[in-house]
């Protein structure tokens, strides 16, 4: 991973053929969009062995845009994604996969902090409200590379407020721009 000798890789032997290759594809992907881990490969801590987190490259700002924790397992795409009820119509539209993320079960809130947590995303898609917990959303389990195309267009939509078309079924699937905030 990132050019190191075979050396530096074996602590990577845990992994995957697929998932290395889906790391270092989603890794481009988000380079051509300005963002970067850096070439920093973090302590996972609780969320695996290690952790790659990407930030807007060149700027000082800390807010995260992805994680990808690397485990034991497998590996997880993590995407930070707010006023998530904004883009309602567009995440109507996405492929199962990746609505279900929004709409399924992962991540829904205990309120283990009471009604007033600052943890708490609150969001309504087609008429239903949802409540996630922070600390555990948008998590997409087992990534696959032939998904990057929909990974990166949803980054867009969210993270840089890009209309898009859906990259893997070529329909329109947002009608939010910026402009209409």
């Amino acid at each position: 991973m990132n050019d190191r000798s075979s050396d530096g890789e074996k602590q990577f032997d845990f992994l995957k053929e697929k998932d290395k290759l889906f790391i270092v594809d989603f890794t481009k992907k988000l380079e051509e969009l300005g963002y970067t881990y850096g070439g920093e490969i973090g302590s996972g801590f609780c969320w695996g062995r290690y952790m790659l987190i990407f930030r807007k490259t060149n700027v000082k700002s800390k807010n995260v845009a992805a994680r990808i924790y690397m485990k034991e397992d497998g590996i997880v795409l993590r995407l930070f994604f707010n006023k998530v009820s904004k883009h309602a119509a567009y995440i109507s539209g996405l492929p199962s996969y990746i609505k279900t993320v929004f709409t399924g079960d992962d991540g829904n809130c205990k309120h283990c902090r009471g009604d007033n947590c600052k943890f708490r995303k609150d969001y309504e898609i087609d008429g239903v409200g949802y409540e996630k917990c922070n600390g555990t959303t948008f998590e997409f389990r087992g990534p696959k590379r032939e998904d990057i195309p929909d990974y990166k267009s949803c980054f867009r939509s969210f993270i840089l407020g890009k209309r898009f078309f859906c990259a893997r079924f070529r329909r329109r699937a947002v009608e939010w721009t910026p402009s209409e905030e």
